[in-house]
Parts: C-alpha cells; structure tokens; sequence
C-alpha cells in the first residue's frame, strides 16, 4: 500500500519537553507520521494516531516552511534560555520522504544559523550519513542516536518490516564514527538478539544505549500492552525477552564488552 502524504504549513515546530523527555527544552518533529509503522511504536496509541482515522504506517504530513519558522523559533527560546532539542519524539527524521523533501536537511541547516545548546537526532536510517556535513559542523552540540534494536534480521523482519535493515544501520554507525560525529547505538525496544550483537556493536560505537517497553513507551508500557506486541515474542517461542527484567539480561551480555561508562538504561541514554 503506497502512503498518502500531505503538505502542512505548521503553526510551530518546537514543542516543551514533557514525560520522558523532560531533560529536553524542546522537542522538534520535521514530519508528522511515520511509513516505518513499527509494530511496537507508542506513537500508535498516542492521539497523533489514534484521531487520525488511517493506520499508523499509511500517512505522512509534510512540513512546509519549516526552516524559516524553526530559525524564528530559536531566536526567541534563546532569548529565554538553554535550548536542548530531541529531534524526533513521534516520527522518524530520516523516513524515505526525506530523500526528495529535505525537510529534516532544512532544519538542520537553520540550527547552524541559530544554534541550539544541544541536538539529539533520534532515527533508524541510514540517511542521516547524507548530513554528515551538517553534523560535524554541529561538533559536540550534536548525538545522532541510531535505533538497533537487534542484529538478527529475521526478527527485524517480523516486528518492522518496513524499517531499514540492520546491516544498513551498522554501516551507518560506522560512517558517522569515521567522521568523527557523536553517536550511539541504541537498542530500543530491545528485541531479541544474538550473543555476537554485543561485538557488532562495539565495532562501531563507543556508547550504547539499552531501552525497554517498560522504560520507553511513556506510559509503563501500557501503551505497548495495547498493542499485543506480548502474543509476537509468544509466537516466535521468545516469551523471556518480554518483561520488565528483560533488559537485564541483554545488558549482562553487553557488559562483557561494553565498559559501564559507555552503557546508559533508558531515560538516561537519550538524555542531553
């Protein structure tokens, strides 16, 4: 099913950080929807979609003029304070619309005429290489943090199978290391995974993160719980990767390669 997009004019683009995001000043979204449509994704029970009456994963709103209002934006927080910026909370910066639109390279370019104190960049695609350029002249104000969620294809393939593939990803990190952009790897929601995911890792990330549906969802994982992502990993036979004591498994297992100072849980990963 080919995506049906649609053209915005925003009112604003920066909104106050709030739940679990609240280490953030603002949070920043180039786009509304997402075509990745993650079986596990929170946003599908947030109002977002829910009172948007097509299927999460079917739509995109395409922000116009994002840029020039993103620069008027900045100049005012700042005149306020620090500005911290989590860019994206409910959508994927980086989705396959952003190859033609560039409105993720738009806004970008705007926080380089009006910087930020501090960018996250949260994605899952590998086009955010094509910014290099922009980040390495952000140097220690940027983190991209990159979701892999597993190294296994396989089970990438049955909880998103939409979303790029995670030897894609891996490439990715690899380039942004060799660029010298800060970056992490981060494992959210943790899926399962195999006992060489921790090395793969370590080939091309200094820091990890580690995130659960318990710790992420926003909600406790109730929002998840909505979504029956449970009956998946009772499908695949995999029922001990789902719980609230999950992580800690995975986390033993990064932890005999990883140093503790290069693994953050939850909130504290994706923290400015």
């Amino acid at each position: 099913m080919q995506p049906t997009y649609e053209d915005k004019i925003p009112k604003s683009l920066l909104n106050k950080g709030t739940g679990s995001l609240v280490a953030y000043t603002h949070t920043l979204n180039p786009y509304a929807g997402c075509v990745y449509g993650c079986s596990y994704c929170y946003v599908r029970q947030m109002p977002v979609s829910l009172f948007r009456g097509m299927p999460w994963g079917s739509w995109v709103d395409i922000k116009r003029e994002a840029a020039e209002l993103l620069r008027k934006e900045l100049l005012k927080a700042r005149r306020k304070g620090k500005v911290t910026i989590f860019m994206s909370s409910s959508t994927d910066p980086y989705q396959p619309i952003e190859y033609k639109e560039g409105v993720t390279r738009s806004l970008l370019e705007a926080m380089l005429d009006e910087p930020p104190d501090f960018l996250l960049v949260q994605t899952r695609s590998p086009l955010v290489t094509r910014d290099i350029d922009l980040l390495q002249a952000m140097g220690d104000r940027v983190r991209v943090s990159m979701t892999v969620e597993t190294d296994l294809e396989s089970i990438r393939k049955r909880f998103s199978p939409s979303a790029p593939p995670i030897p894609a990803r891996i490439r990715a990190l690899a380039a942004l290391k060799e660029a010298g952009v800060p970056a992490q790897a981060t494992i959210a929601p943790l899926l399962p995974s195999s006992e060489a995911f921790p090395a793969i890792l370590a080939s091309v990330a200094d820091r990890i993160c580690i995130d659960d549906y318990f710790m992420g969802d926003g909600a406790g994982g109730r929002r998840t719980a909505k979504l029956g992502i449970a009956d998946i990993y009772k499908e695949l036979g995999m029922e001990e990767w789902y719980g609230r004591d999950a992580y800690r498994f995975l986390l033993e297992r990064m932890k005999t390669i990883f140093r503790e100072e290069q693994i953050r849980i939850g909130q504290a990963g994706f923290a400015p």
